[in-house]
C-alpha cells in the first residue's frame, strides 16, 4: 500500500491529464472527415441515378440529419453509463488566513485548556483522495432510460431515411421538370427551323413571282415567334439546372457548363404496367420511413413511462472513498489516509405529487405518439391511393397524346405536301403546324407525368431508394 500510495504522491497531476485525456477520447471530440465531393466535372452526361447518389452524398440538409443520429448514439452511450462504478480522483490546496480576532480567541481557549500550541496563521490544507460510487437498484428506471435512448436512435435514423426519402423524391421532381424544359427546346427548335424552311422556300419563290409577299411575312412571323418560345424555353431549361444543382448540394447551385441532362426516353413497357394497390399499401406499411420513426417514438415513449415508474421504488447504492489531509504540503503518507465505505439505501415517501405528475405526464406523452402514428398511417394510405390515381390517368393520357401526335405529325405532313403543291391554304398549314406543336408539347408533358407519377408512387411507398440507388 505504501509503494501504491508513492506512486499517487508522484504522478498525481500525470494520472489527472490520462483520465481528462480518455475523458475526451470517449466523446468523440473528432473532425468528421469530408464528404468526398462529386467531380461533376468529368460527367458529360448527367442521369437521375447519378443525380440521386451525388445528392445523398453531398446534400447539406442529409449531413444535418446524420449529426441528429449521432446526437442520439451518444445519448445511447451516456445512459448506458449509469450501469458503471464512477470513480472520482480529487486533489486540492487551500489556504485559510484568519482574522486577528478568530486567532486571539482561538488562543485564549487554548491557554484556558492549558494547550500550549501556537497557532499557525495563515495555514496551508492538502487534500486527495479517490471515491468510488455505485448504484445498485434504482427500480428498473436505468433499464428503460437506456431503451428510451435506443428506440431515440433508431427514430433519428427512421427521420434520416425519411429526409433521404424526400430529397430523392424532389430530385426526381426537378430532374423531370430540367428534362421536360430541354424536351420543350427542342420542340421550339423544330417549330423553327420549320418556320426558317418555309420562309427561304417562299422568299425563292416570290423573287421568282411565283408566290405572295404575304407567305413570306406569315413564315417570317412564325419564325420569329417559335424563336422566341426557344428562348424562353431554355431560360426555363438553365433555371431547373440551377434548381436541380441546389437539391445536389454544389456550393455554386449550378451544374458545370458542359455536364448536360439526359434526354427524355419513352417511356417503357414497364411503366405502363397496372399498379397493384393491395400490394402497394402494404409496402407503404412497413417500408415507409415516417411510419417506422413514429414506430419507434412510440416505443420510446412506452419506455419513458416505465422509466418514470420507478420514481416509486428506493435507490440502492455503495459507495467508499480514500481520502487524505495534511498541512504539510503534498508529501502525503500513508498515515494520512483514512476510508470509508458504506451502503446507502433512498425511498422518497413523500414529493408533493412529483412523481405522480411526471408519471401522468409521461402517459400523455405516449398517448400523443400514438395518435400521431396512427394519423401518420392514415395519411400514408391516402397519399398511396392518391398517388395511385394519377399514376393511372397519367398511363391513359400518355397512350392518348402518343396516338394523337402520330395523327397531328401525318395531317401536318399532308398539309404541307398539298401547300407546296399549291392546292392547300397557307391558313391551313399554319394551323397544321401550331397543332403539331401543341401536340409534341402535349405529349412530352405526358411522359414526364407518368415519369413523376412513378417516383412519386416509389416515394409514397418508401422504395424510391432502391429504385433510384439500386446499386448502393
Amino acid at each position: 500500500m505504501d509503494k501504491l500510495l508513492k506512486i499517487l504522491q508522484g504522478n498525481l497531476i500525470a494520472i489527472v491529464v490520462v483520465l481528462m485525456v480518455l475523458g475526451w477520447s470517449q466523446t468523440g471530440w473528432s473532425e468528421p472527415s469530408p464528404s468526398s465531393a462529386s467531380d461533376l466535372e468529368n460527367i458529360k452526361v448527367l442521369d437521375l441515378q447519378t443525380a440521386a447518389r451525388i445528392a445523398l452524398e453531398d446534400n447539406p440538409s442529409l449531413a444535418a440529419a446524420q449529426a441528429r443520429v449521432g446526437q442520439a448514439r451518444e445519448a445511447v452511450r451516456q445512459a448506458r453509463s449509469t450501469y458503471w462504478p464512477r470513480f472520482d480522483l480529487t486533489a486540492s490546496q487551500t489556504r485559510v488566513d484568519l482574522s486577528d480576532n478568530a486567532v486571539a480567541s482561538q488562543a485564549a481557549i487554548n491557554q484556558a485548556l492549558g494547550i500550549g500550541a501556537s497557532i499557525s496563521n495563515p495555514e496551508d490544507y492538502y487534500r486527495a483522495g479517490v471515491a468510488a460510487s455505485w448504484l445498485i437498484f434504482d427500480g428498473f428506471t436505468r433499464w428503460f432510460n437506456l431503451a428510451a435512448a435506443k428506440h431515440g436512435e433508431q427514430s433519428s435514423a427512421a427521420a434520416r431515411n425519411d429526409a433521404r426519402r424526400l430529397l430523392l423524391q424532389a430530385v426526381s421532381s426537378a430532374f423531370v421538370s430540367a428534362q421536360l424544359s430541354l424536351e420543350n427546346v427542342a420542340i421550339a427548335k423544330a417549330d423553327e427551323a420549320f418556320n426558317q424552311r418555309q420562309l427561304t422556300e417562299a422568299k425563292l419563290r416570290h423573287e421568282v413571282g411565283t408566290g405572295a409577299l404575304s407567305d413570306v411575312l406569315n413564315f417570317e412571323v412564325k419564325a420569329n415567334s417559335a424563336q422566341s418560345d426557344r428562348i424562353v424555353a431554355e431560360r426555363t431549361y438553365e433555371t431547373s439546372r440551377i434548381g436541380l444543382a441546389a437539391l445536389l448540394g454544389i456550393e455554386s447551385a449550378r451544374l458545370p457548363p458542359d455536364t448536360q441532362l439526359e434526354t427524355l426516353e419513352v417511356a417503357s413497357a414497364a411503366e405502363l404496367e397496372m399498379p397493384q394497390l393491395d400490394q402497394l399499401l402494404e409496402d407503404a406499411h412497413t417500408r415507409r420511413p415516417d411510419l417506422v420513426q413514429n414506430d419507434w417514438v412510440v416505443r420510446q415513449a412506452e419506455a419513458d413511462v416505465k422509466a418514470k415508474r420507478g420514481s416509486y421504488y428506493p435507490t440502492l447504492s455503495l459507495a467508499a472513498s480514500y481520502n487524505s489531509e495534511s498541512t504539510d504540503d503534498f508529501g502525503l503518507e500513508s498515515d494520512d489516509f483514512g476510508t470509508s465505505v458504506g451502503v446507502n439505501l433512498s425511498y422518497t415517501i413523500f414529493a408533493g405529487g412529483l412523481f405522480h405528475a411526471r408519471h401522468q405526464e409521461a402517459k400523455m406523452r405516449l398517448h400523443e405518439a400514438e395518435k400521431s402514428r396512427e394519423n401518420v398511417k392514415i395519411n400514408v394510405t391516402s397519399e398511396v391511393q392518391t398517388t395511385t390515381e394519377r399514376l393511372l390517368s397519367a398511363q391513359k393520357q400518355l397512350l392518348l397524346q402518343r396516338t394523337n401526335a402520330r395523327l397531328v405529325q401525318k395531317n401536318r405532313d399532308l398539309v404541307e405536301k398539298e401547300y407546296k403543291a399549291g392546292v392547300g391554304s397557307l391558313v391551313r398549314l399554319n394551323e397544321a403546324q401550331r397543332d403539331l406543336t401543341a401536340a409534341q408539347v402535349r405529349l412530352a408533358v405526358a411522359q414526364v407525368a407518368l415519369r413523376q407519377a412513378w417516383y412519386d408512387l416509389w416515394s409514397a411507398t418508401g422504395q424510391i431508394e432502391t429504385q433510384l440507388v439500386a446499386s448502393e
